[in-house]
């Protein structure tokens, strides 16, 4: 290892914290700020690793880091480049850890020297998850291939599935993977709230596939909200998507309510032999006793499931097929919490018993009703937010909704985890 070598991280969050940890455990040194204020509590954070050096602001890690990564807010990344970029050490290589490569890469080419490498990277996951195994999207966008190769060696102790992407690339697979995902989830907690429920402790939300929908909603819930709305806002792919997959919803929903059976049967059909074609002759991702096996609630199983129409799930793939997006074709660098979406939504519609139930419950069965509604509302307002690009609306209704659920974030955590390696073993080999 070239012990001379030094790692930089401008931006100390839960992931800039998280790589600091990882690198500096591999006999890198790391050089790490963030604001002022943070200086301290850092320093006697990291007191114990003698390889992690907390340094009073981003000119002195520029100017001592052979590798730089800003970590911070996507929206952030064009100010905090614009200070620091003129202070990067003659010859080094800089990177980004944001989920939106568009506006990092052109802070990067307005606000640094012309002799600086850029490769930047993105971890599809959070701080939270394990990386190994996990994919790590690597971006040579002004470099040598000695650069390269440098970044891969500081950052192979992760253990990542290394993914060589352009800038471009990177967004849009992102934007197919992630920013639908998390609209529909994020839908289901605004409505749960809505409804002033907890739907762990309602019976027709145990078991099956409606431990992954409760599971995987908390587990967002319980990151913070730049991560979520940066990608949404920033990237215009993600809003093109989440646009879509409101109009979806709405207008899966008005043939619920019309009772239009026939119109709703064909159109789920035709979306679902569009998306799915190709992708019937391998397992399920996930199998009935991997869904019944992450509950949150403390309830019995009821004795006979409760049916519903999962609206959600068929607006998911309705708005694939709108899009023409086959989800399968990103599988190296999706995220865990794409995985587990992909893998109920493939449940629904690859066992043609319970897709007919489900277009004869939204058709016939009016429980789940109030909930569509409040569903439905919620899904178009977080397309209207994002399409207005108002990180403060999106902000003060992601923090409203996470305060109505924050007493359960420890529990569906532990059990999100759980969930994640299961189905990355199931994955891994695979894809």
């Amino acid at each position: 290892m070239e012990e001379e070598k030094s790692v930089g991280i401008i931006g100390m969050g839960d992931m800039g914290k998280m790589y600091a940890r990882r690198i500096s455990d591999a006999g890198w040194r790391v050089n790490a700020c963030d604001i002022p204020e943070k200086a301290d509590l850092l320093k006697e954070e990291f007191a114990g690793r003698a390889n992690v050096h907390i340094l009073p602001n981003g000119h002195l890690v520029s100017r001592c880091s052979d590798y730089i990564i800003y970590s911070v807010e996507a929206k952030n990344i064009g100010a905090v480049v614009k200070m620091f970029g003129p202070s990067t050490k003659l010859g080094a290589i800089v990177g980004g850890q944001t989920s939106c490569k568009a506006p990092e890469m052109a802070a990067f080419e307005q606000y640094l020297p012309s002799d600086v490498h850029i490769v930047s990277c993105h971890s599809l996951h959070g701080p939270g998850v394990d990386p190994k195994g996990q994919p790590l999207v690597l971006i040579k966008h002004r470099a040598s291939d000695e650069s390269l190769a440098l970044v891969e060696r500081m950052l192979s102790c992760l253990n990542s599935k290394h993914v060589f992407l352009t800038a471009a690339q990177h967004d849009r697979i992102t934007a197919d993977t992630q920013a639908v995902t998390h609209a529909a989830f994020l839908s289901m907690g605004a409505a749960w709230m809505a409804n002033k429920q907890f739907p762990w402790e309602i019976p027709r939300y145990l078991g099956g596939i409606e431990n992954v929908k409760i599971n995987v909603t908390l587990r967002i819930y319980a990151n913070k909200w730049h991560v979520y709305a940066g990608l949404a806002i920033l990237n215009p792919s993600a809003q093109k998507q989440i646009k879509q997959y409101a109009e979806s919803v709405t207008e899966l929903f008005k043939l619920m309510l019309g009772g239009h059976r026939q119109e709703l049967s064909d159109r789920i059909h035709k979306a679902g032999a569009a998306v799915f074609k190709d992708n019937n002759d391998h397992d399920l991702l996930l199998e009935d006793e991997v869904l019944d096996r992450f509950s949150l609630g403390e309830l019995p199983e009821p004795e006979q499931r409760v049916k519903n129409n999962h609206l959600s799930l068929l607006a998911m793939v309705d708005c694939w097929w709108k899009l023409g997006i086959v989800p399968y074709d990103h599988m190296i660098c999706s995220t865990p919490l794409f995985r587990m979406w992909l893998g109920i939504t493939e449940y629904l519609f690859r066992k043609p018993d319970l897709l007919e139930e489900c277009i004869d419950t939204a058709i016939n069965d009016n429980t789940f009703r109030a909930d569509d509604l409040e569903f439905t509302f919620a899904a178009r307002d977080w397309s209207a937010r994002v399409s207005m690009g108002h990180f403060d609306g999106y902000r003060e209704k992601f923090e409203e909704i996470q305060e109505y659920f924050a007493p359960r974030f420890p529990a569906a955590t532990k059990l999100g985890n759980e969930m994640i390696r299961t189905i990355l073993e199931k994955t891994s080999e695979e894809k």
